[in-house]
C-alpha cells in the first residue's frame, strides 16, 4: 500500500478539542469517572461553585452522577489522550498564520484551503478557485449572495450556523434538532428514527437557545443584584440586632446602676438607723451608772459624816442633825437596787430585728421575651351560647351559635361585627374558615355545609356513618377535618366533594382533630371521658404516647403556625386553666412551656381554644372570650 502523502496525514481538528461547557479548546481536559465526558478543569470548577450543597456532580451532557471527594473537582482524573491531543494541536497551529488558523476551510471543493468567501445560498465556504467558479457560473450561481470572510471574522456579517453532514445520509445536512432525543438530524434520520420525536429547525432552535440564554444572563444579574441587595440588608441587619443587644446591655447595666444606688442609699441609712439605736442604749446606760455612782457618793458622804469620834458629845442641835442624816443613810441602804434596768436594754436591743425585703424588690427586672406567661388582655362576653369558635385573622376569631344568631367576628381589641355572608336561619353547630374564605360548618349533628365566600353552597358532606358530627376544623392544606366521637377522623378534599383518609384511632371519644403541616393527626377527647386524652396519630392509624389528665380536668388542643401543640387543662371544680405547650417529637408530645395558671369564668360547655399567631390565643367558654398574650 502506497504511503500516505503530505495532504493525508491526520491532523488534529479544534472541532473535537472543543470543551462542550466553554465551547473553546480543551484547557486542562478533565474526565468525569463515571460517564468519561470531558471537559475543562476550569469549567467543571466552575460548574461545581453552582452545587456546593451537592456531594456529587451531575454530568452536564448526559446527567450521570459522579461522587465527590473531599478536594472535589481537584481530584478528578485528567485525560492525558485529549490533553496531548491539544498540545499536538497547538504545535501544528504555532507555525502558521494565527489568523489564517482561525479561518475556515472551504467545503465545495476537496482540497480543503483556505476560505476567502461564503455563499449563503449554498450555506458553504469557497477558496479563492471555487469562488472564481461561483462568478464564471453565472448561469447557476447568478442570485448566489456572496460574503468576503473579512466581514464575517470582523462581525460586520453574520452568517449563522453552518449544518454539518449527516453521517448517516452523507448528501444530507444536520440542519434539524431533535428535542427527544438532543441531536441535530437530517430530514431523513427525522422520518426513519424520529418520527413522533418534537423536531425543530436548526435556526428556530438556535434562535430559541439564544433568547433563552439571553434571559438567564439576565435573570442572573438580576438575581445576583437582589442578592447583592440583601447581603447589604443582612448586614444592616446585623448592625440593627448588634444595636439592640447593645441596647439590652445598656438597660440592665443602668437598672444594675439604680439599683445598686438605691441599695447603697438604704444600706446607709440602716447604718444610721443602727448607730442611732446605738447611741440610745449608750446613753440608757450611762444613765444607770450615773445614778448608781451618785448614790455610792452620798452613801460615802452621810457615813463621814455620821461615823465621827465626837458624836458623843453632840449637843441639841448636833445631835439633831446627825439623827437626820442616819435616818436618810438608813433610807438609802433600804433602797432597793435597780439589778434589772440594764438587762432591759440588753433584752430591747436584743428585740431590735432586721427584717429584710421581699426579694422583688432588689430584683434589677427581667428581658422581656425570656420569662414564659400567659396575659388575659381582653374579656368579651358573647350575646350567645357559643357553638364553635375558629381562626378568622391574626387577631380574631369566628364564633358561631346554635340558636341562630349568626356568625360574630371578634378581635383582640373587643370589636364585634356581625358575618354578613352567612345564609339566613343556619343554626351553627361548629365552624371553619378556610384560606379562600369559603366557610365550612356543621348545621346538624348529621351533616356538614361548604359555603363559598359570597354565601353560596357549594357542597353537603355526610359521613358514611350514625356518629353525630361534633367537631370540625381544616389542615394547612385546607383538608376539612371532622370528627363525630367514634374511633375515627375523617379527612375532606377542600370542597367537600370527596373522602380521601379516614384515620382510625384507639379510642372511642375521639371529639377534637387537628393537623400538622406534614399531615399527622391530634386528636382529644375534650370532656367527654375521664380521663381526658391528646394522641397523636398518622395517616395510618399508628399512635404515640398519649397525654393524659387528672380526672375531672379535660384537654382542649390548638396548633400554631409551626407545628407547635397547645393543650389547656380546664379545671371546672377550682375555676382555672393550664395551659401547656408541646413539641411534636414524632408521634409523641414532648412538654417545653407550663405557663401560669389563669382563672377564667368556666361554663358548663364545651371549652375552645385557637392558636391566632405566635403570641395570640383564645380561649372560650360558655358565654365569655378570652384573648390570651403569649411571651415566650
Amino acid at each position: 500500500m502506497a504511503e500516505k502523502t503530505e495532504k493525508e496525514k491526520p491532523t488534529s481538528s479544534s472541532e473535537n478539542l472543543t470543551c462542550p461547557l466553554c465551547l473553546d479548546i480543551f484547557d486542562e481536559a478533565t474526565i468525569l469517572t463515571s460517564c468519561g465526558h470531558t471537559f475543562c478543569r476550569k469549567c467543571l470548577k466552575n460548574y461545581d461553585l453552582s452545587h456546593q450543597d451537592l456531594d456529587h456532580m451531575i454530568c452536564p451532557l448526559c446527567r450521570e452522577v459522579t461522587k465527590l471527594s473531599a478536594n472535589r473537582v481537584d481530584d478528578f482524573l485528567t485525560n492525558v489522550t485529549v490533553n496531548g491531543l491539544v498540545e499536538d494541536y497547538h504545535v501544528e497551529c504555532g507555525g502558521r498564520n494565527a489568523v489564517l488558523e482561525m479561518r475556515p476551510k472551504c467545503n465545495a471543493c476537496k482540497r480543503q484551503e483556505v476560505a476567502v468567501s461564503f455563499c449563503t445560498t449554498c450555506n458553504g465556504y469557497l477558496c479563492e478557485q471555487c469562488l472564481t467558479g461561483h462568478q464564471n457560473m453565472s448561469l447557476t450561481f447568478e442570485a448566489h449572495e456572496i460574503v468576503s470572510i473579512q466581514d464575517i471574522i470582523s462581525g460586520k456579517v453574520s452568517i449563522g450556523h453552518l449544518s454539518e453532514k449527516c453521517c448517516i445520509h452523507k448528501q444530507e445536512n444536520k440542519d434539524m434538532f431533535c428535542e427527544d432525543c438532543k441531536v441535530h438530524v437530517c430530514f431523513k434520520c427525522v422520518i426513519v428514527g424520529h418520527q413522533n420525536h418534537k423536531i425543530k429547525n436548526q435556526a428556530d432552535f438556535e434562535q430559541e437557545l439564544r433568547i433563552k440564554v439571553n434571559n438567564l444572563v439576565q435573570r442572573c444579574a438580576t438575581k445576583k443584584s437582589e442578592l447583592e441587595k440583601n447581603i447589604q440588608n443582612v448586614e444592616v441587619q446585623r448592625r440593627e440586632v448588634y444595636t439592640a443587644v447593645q441596647k439590652l446591655l445598656d438597660d440592665v447595666s443602668q437598672a444594675y446602676s439604680i439599683k445598686a444606688k438605691e441599695l447603697e442609699e438604704n444600706h446607709q441609712s440602716l447604718i444610721e438607723q443602727i448607730n442611732a439605736v446605738k447611741r440610745g442604749f449608750e446613753d440608757d446606760i450611762t444613765v444607770l451608772k450615773s445614778k448608781d455612782r451618785q448614790k455610792i457618793k452620798s452613801i460615802c458622804s452621810s457615813i463621814t459624816l455620821v461615823a465621827n469620834d465626837r458624836l458623843g458629845r453632840l449637843e441639841t442641835d448636833s445631835l439633831s442633825a446627825h439623827t437626820l442624816l442616819c435616818e436618810e443613810l438608813d433610807a438609802m441602804l433600804k433602797e432597793v437596787t435597780d439589778h434589772t434596768s440594764a438587762a432591759a436594754i440588753t433584752k430591747k436591743a436584743h428585740e431590735k430585728k432586721f427584717n429584710p425585703a421581699d426579694d422583688s424588690l432588689l430584683d434589677l427586672g427581667s428581658i422581656l421575651g425570656t420569662d414564659p406567661k400567659l396575659q388575659v388582655i381582653q374579656c368579651v362576653d358573647l350575646l350567645g351560647m357559643i357553638h364553635g369558635m375558629t381562626q378568622y385573622s391574626d387577631d380574631s376569631v369566628a364564633i358561631g351559635c346554635h340558636d341562630g344568631l349568626g356568625i360574630d367576628i371578634i378581635d383582640s381589641a373587643g370589636k364585634q361585627e356581625q358575618y354578613a355572608n352567612m345564609p339566613r336561619n343556619i343554626y351553627c353547630f361548629d365552624l371553619v374558615f378556610q384560606q379562600d374564605r369559603s366557610l365550612c360548618m356543621l348545621t346538624g349533628f348529621t351533616e356538614a355545609r361548604v359555603y363559598a365566600p359570597n354565601g353560596s353552597r357549594n357542597s353537603t358532606i355526610r359521613l358514611p356513618s350514625n356518629g353525630p358530627l361534633l367537631k370540625i376544623n381544616r389542615s394547612p392544606s385546607d383538608e376539612i377535618l371532622i370528627a363525630n366521637n367514634e374511633k375515627k377522623a375523617y379527612i375532606y378534599n377542600p370542597t367537600g366533594s370527596t373522602l380521601k383518609h379516614t384515620v382510625p384511632t384507639k379510642r372511642k371519644e375521639t371529639r377534637e382533630v387537628s393537623a400538622t403541616r406534614s399531615g399527622l393527626i391530634v386528636t382529644s377527647s375534650c370532656n367527654h371521658s375521664n380521663p381526658s386524652v391528646v394522641t397523636v396519630y398518622d395517616r395510618d392509624g399508628n399512635a404515640g404516647k398519649s397525654l393524659q389528665a387528672p380526672n375531672d380536668v379535660y384537654l382542649y388542643t390548638a396548633l400554631d403556625e409551626q407545628d407547635k401543640v397547645y393543650v389547656a387543662g380546664v379545671d371546672r371544680k377550682k375555676g382555672n386553666v393550664v395551659i401547656k405547650l408541646y413539641d411534636l417529637d414524632d408521634l409523641n408530645l414532648k412538654e417545653k412551656v407550663q405557663f401560669n395558671v389563669l382563672n377564667l369564668t368556666l361554663g358548663r360547655d364545651w371549652c375552645y381554644l385557637v392558636s391566632l399567631s405566635p403570641d395570640l390565643l383564645a380561649f372560650a367558654s360558655a358565654k365569655k372570650l378570652y384573648f390570651i398574650k403569649v411571651s415566650l
